[in-house]
């Protein structure tokens, strides 16, 4: 079992692990115990659903490039999710997604996860740079992105594109 918890605020963020992934959706009460967090009943969502078994083949190693369970602190309850598309590739870059269920939007939850998700993966020795999409109609994950300091690189298939570059990467 995974150790690695990244804590703010209001949230903490967990990997899912591979044992909790595989539980989705038909063992909700022991996905939640392998979380350690009370499932929200609209959670998981039907399209992280169809990212749950490839995360149920991940190994412990390679869990924390996969998705990460968004747990409020207060309620002990997960809330959301956010994640990479899968680990870093050639070029150190690494692509994150996220979204917080229907009754905790609005709270920022999605600013606070990605910015210490995305920090941490720049503290990673194998990532300098942090991407991301999202519809160019989708003003909260704009805002998300720009309040975590991400950069428009363009559009692509129908999606604005996003960076931002760690230390590292920088000029």
């Amino acid at each position: 079992m995974s150790l690695l918890r990244l804590v703010t605020d209001r949230l903490e963020l967990k990997p899912v692990s591979a044992r909790a992934a595989a539980a989705l959706p038909d063992d909700r009460e022991g996905a939640g115990r392998h979380l350690g967090a009370r499932l929200a009943a609209d959670w998981p969502s039907p399209h992280l659903l169809g990212l749950l078994a490839r995360q149920a083949s991940m190994s412990e190693e390679t869990e924390r490039f996969g998705v990460w369970a968004m747990i409020e602190r207060d309620s002990g309850t997960v809330v959301g999710d956010i994640g990479f598309h899968g680990p870093p590739d050639d070029a150190r870059s690494i692509e994150v997604g996220y979204s917080v269920i229907v009754d905790r939007r609005g709270r920022r939850y999605a600013t606070e996860a990605a910015h210490v998700l995305v920090q941490w993966a720049l503290s990673q020795p194998s990532i300098d740079v942090v991407v991301a999409g999202c519809d160019p109609d989708n003003v909260a994950s704009i805002r998300t992105l720009e309040g975590v300091g991400f950069l428009q690189t363009g559009e692509m298939n129908g999606e604005i594109r996003w960076r931002l570059a760690g230390q590292r990467d920088r000029v």
